[in-house]
Parts: C-alpha cells; sequence; structure tokens
C-alpha cells in the first residue's frame, strides 16, 4: 500500500513540476537566470536568504552550492525536480512489479 501511495505523489509531483518548468520556459525568456526571476518576485528574499545561508550555515554554501544554482535558467529547477521525481515513481514502479513471484512453467 505504502509504495502505491509514493508512487502515485511522485507521479503527481514529477507532473506539477515538469508542467512548471514548461510554462516558465513559455511565459518567461528560456535564458532568464533563477535569481533574476526570484528578484523580480521579491526583491529583499535573495538577501535574507544569502545572509542567513553566511550566518547560520556556512559561507561556502552560498558560494558554491545556491550562487551556481542562481546563475541557471529559471526552468532548469523544476525540470530537473520533476525528472528525479518520475525517476523514483519508475523505479518504485519497477520494483514493486519485478517482486512478483514467478510461477514455474514446464
Amino acid at each position: 500500500m505504502i509504495p502505491l501511495l509514493l508512487r502515485r505523489t511522485l507521479a503527481i509531483c514529477a507532473a506539477a513540476l515538469l508542467v512548471a518548468a514548461f510554462a516558465l520556459a513559455t511565459l518567461e525568456p528560456p535564458d532568464l537566470p533563477l535569481g533574476s526571476l526570484l528578484y523580480s518576485v521579491d526583491s529583499g528574499f535573495l538577501n535574507l536568504l544569502q545572509a542567513g545561508i553566511q550566518r547560520h550555515l556556512s559561507p561556502w554554501i552560498w558560494d558554491s552550492l545556491i550562487v551556481p544554482i542562481l546563475i541557471r535558467p529559471a526552468w532548469l529547477l523544476p525540470a530537473a525536480g520533476g525528472l528525479i521525481c518520475a525517476g523514483g515513481a519508475a523505479s518504485l514502479t519497477f520494483a514493486v512489479s519485478s517482486r512478483s513471484p514467478r510461477r514455474w512453467r514446464g
């Protein structure tokens, strides 16, 4: 029961994220960076995020992990998440089907 629920949840998340990626790629310029999109939505969010990460976690996290994500196209993050969720749903589907008992035909 749990694998079925998890499979369906991952499939729904994958569909929603891939639709969001398609919408971002078609409604905005395709090469619009994620940082520019976030700045246009809320101009103070990136400063708050940077200060929080550098103060509470570590400055290298901001420089090495977050900044490379922010300079990528905005549609890439939901597309990557959608593909990961779709892969998880597909792997759960194959794992469940491969566990079915085999009948000997002889």
